[in-house]
């Protein structure tokens, strides 16, 4: 592709300064966790480390991408916070959170300006 695009359509493909950030989450649960338990671990950490950071969730309950709730990135405090909250929890054998990545071409580097 060409590498001269107007402002307009850099941010329609999310690109240079409008690269958007986010993360991703690798859950490991403690062996024999009863399904209410894990449904129950869920909910709380949609409520509790998602939504009350404005970050929106998209995967499964073991596996996912963490991003902003809106147009944006992810702040380096704001995935500090989920590690945090992440690695508190006793119904988890491991957590894995990966460094900020770009969330729509996870192979490119992160801007400097991002």
């Amino acid at each position: 592709m060409a590498t001269n695009r107007s402002r307009r359509l850099r941010k329609k493909l999310c690109v240079d300064e409008f690269q958007e950030l986010g993360f991703e989450i690798n859950l490991e649960f403690k062996q024999g966790l009863p399904e209410q338990s894990v449904d129950a671990f869920v909910e709380a950490f949609l409520a509790q480390a998602i939504e009350a950071n404005g970050l929106d969730y998209v995967g499964a309950e073991d596996y996912g991408l963490v991003c902003l709730g809106k147009r944006g990135s992810v702040s380096p405090a704001q995935r500090d916070q989920v590690e945090a909250w992440l690695k508190g929890r006793e119904e988890l054998d491991k957590a894995e959170v990966s460094p900020l990545m770009d969330v729509w071409y996870p192979e490119k580097p992160i801007n400097p300006a991002a």
